[in-house]
Formats: C-alpha cells, sequence, structure tokens
C-alpha cells in the first residue's frame, strides 16, 4: 500500500486538534519547505527517520537496451535517501 498525500492529511487530521484545511496548510508547509531544501542543494536530515541528499552524477557511457546501441548519459543530479538506524531495525524487525 502507498500512503499518498491525502492519506497523511488524513493522519495528521485525526492525530492533531486541527481542522482538515489546517492540516492540509501543515503538510503543504513542511513539503514545500522540504523541495526548497532539496532544490538549493541542502541536504535533509530527519532524525529518527533518514537523510535525504542531493547528488552530482557525472556523464557516463550506457547502452540502448532495446538496440545494443552505445551512447552517452548526461550528468544529472538526484536524491538519495538513506534511512536511520532507527528506522531501519523497526523496518526489519529488530
Amino acid at each position: 500500500m502507498t500512503l499518498t498525500k491525502a492519506d497523511l492529511v488524513h493522519k495528521v487530521y485525526d492525530t492533531y486538534d486541527l481542522t482538515k484545511v489546517e492540516a492540509t496548510d501543515v503538510v503543504e508547509a513542511f513539503l514545500r519547505i522540504s523541495k526548497g531544501c532539496l532544490e538549493d542543494g541542502n541536504d535533509l536530515l530527519l532524525s529518527g527517520f533518514g537523510k535525504f541528499s542531493v547528488k552530482k552524477k557525472k556523464p557516463r557511457r550506457g547502452r540502448n537496451p532495446q538496440t545494443g546501441d552505445a551512447l552517452m548519459l548526461d550528468a544529472r543530479t538526484v536524491v538519495t535517501f538513506k534511512p536511520s538506524g532507527i528506522l531501519r531495525d523497526r523496518i526489519n524487525g529488530e
């Protein structure tokens, strides 16, 4: 099952004494701040959850899987996630 933004808003609404509009505003504000941080090239560390990092990838050789032809893949920027030890242990049932 996938947790959607609407599900997250509903969980915030159910957990805290907020209206639906306030819960939506809280979730939207958190996502806006998080996106802004990553867009600026900064890491986002959420203690007990994990760390989102912005990484620059160099151009590299690749191949078209349909034809087998070699090609160059452009340089790009990606976001990576590394879970905290606490989250990793909970996922693994430890």
